[in-house]
């Protein structure tokens, strides 16, 4: 009998996937980097096996909702800009975070901070407006996103370090307009920046596109290896044990 898992994906297959993968992040359940990584492995995903352990700790109701969440987009666009602002000064924004509505970044003789690869991100695209006067914008977001930059500079410089997806890709988008006077606006990758601490779901698929190995044999693997260690340690304490008595009393 044919394993089902080890049946080949189809193009529409992966799409679905991918379209799995927006609608959880715009519920939360995904951080801007998980996203990115789990999209990209869907589209290089050769079975249905491949395609399973992308979405098996995603509810499985999540796949029709893609409708609902389309209609409801607008809304958030209507709310006002987030800014983050350094005048003289510093403005940073790391780790986990919420993004539901367009972000606004202003340095001024300072600088400014976005790192989005930790962020939980509610809306479809992710709208930046970056304004730099004789100051400096870094906006740091995952390898494998699509940046959209335009705007100008004057005596200054903005620009994008980030290694894109393929074409034809459904990826996340990031766009910035930037305006910077004698300042800097920068948009950069993964690879260009100090790592951050990979969650467990996205460490898993890293494992497994590297390895080629299921998660829950690494772990048992893990957790007997641990195990055991910690018997070998328990037994060299008995043993340091025994010599200090036999020292202490001559035999």
């Amino acid at each position: 009998m044919t394993d089902p898992g080890g049946l080949r994906a189809s193009d529409a297959e992966r799409e679905a996937v991918v379209e799995q993968l927006r609608v959880a992040s715009v519920e939360g359940r995904l951080t801007l980097a998980e996203l990115t990584d789990r999209t990209e492995a869907a589209y290089s995903a050769t079975t249905h096996a491949e395609l399973a352990l992308l979405t098996q700790d995603l509810p499985a109701g999540a796949a029709p909702a893609p409708a609902p969440a389309a209609a409801s987009a607008p809304g958030p666009a209507g709310r006002k800009r987030r800014w983050f602002v350094g005048v003289m000064g510093d403005s940073k924004r790391r780790g986990t975070w919420r993004i539901d509505q367009e972000l606004g970044a202003v340095a001024v003789m300072g600088d400014v901070v976005l790192d989005l690869r930790e962020a939980e991100v509610r809306t479809d695209m992710v709208d930046i407006m970056a304004v730099s006067v004789m100051g400096d914008i870094k906006i740091i977001v995952p390898d494998g996103v699509n940046v959209d930059l335009d705007g100008m500079a004057v005596m200054g410089d903005k620009r994008v370090d980030v290694i894109q997806a393929a074409p034809g890709m459904n990826v996340p988008v990031v766009r910035v307009r930037a305006y910077a006077v004698m300042g800097d606006v920068k948009v950069i990758g993964d690879s260009q920046a100090q790592p951050v601490q990979r969650g467990f779901a996205a460490w898993r698929e890293h494992w497994r596109r590297l390895h080629g190995e299921d998660w829950r044999a690494l772990h048992r693997q893990m957790r007997e290896e641990t195990r055991e260690l910690n018997r070998q340690v328990r037994g060299l304490g008995r043993l340091t044990r025994g010599e200090g008595s036999r020292d202490r009393w001559g035999y």
